[in-house]
């Protein structure tokens, strides 16, 4: 089994020829054409040729660090709030302790 590899215009514009798969001296398990439009190589995985650019896939990562980078701050905005509510639940409360009715005396104590 092999699998043709076309022609391709790599990232620098230069123009790669074809080949096929699995290449002389390599991976003899590596017989499906992989890659993308301007990267071409021979794998072992029949679905890892994706028809774009590789440039595409930097979008995706760049996207990926975008979200991340949102999703950081959303998050560290709530741990903030969080510990500011906090804060101000406990100073804001009263400072005196509640008369309870009961007096604290010892116990066995007797007066004559």
């Amino acid at each position: 089994m092999s699998a043709e590899c076309s022609s391709y215009l790599n990232v620098d514009k230069v123009l790669v020829s074809g080949f096929s798969c699995p290449r002389t001296g390599g991976d003899a398990r590596a017989v499906y054409c992989c890659g993308f439009q301007d990267v071409k190589y021979c794998c072992d995985d029949p679905h890892s040729f994706f028809p774009y650019e590789h440039s595409y896939m930097w979008w995706l990562s760049v996207g990926a660090l975008v979200g991340l980078s949102i999703a950081a701050v959303v998050l560290f905005a709530f741990i903030i709030t969080v510990c500011v509510l906090c804060y101000l639940f406990i100073s804001t409360k009263p400072r005196s302790k509640l008369d309870t009715g009961l007096s604290l005396q010892m116990a066995g104590k007797t007066s004559c």
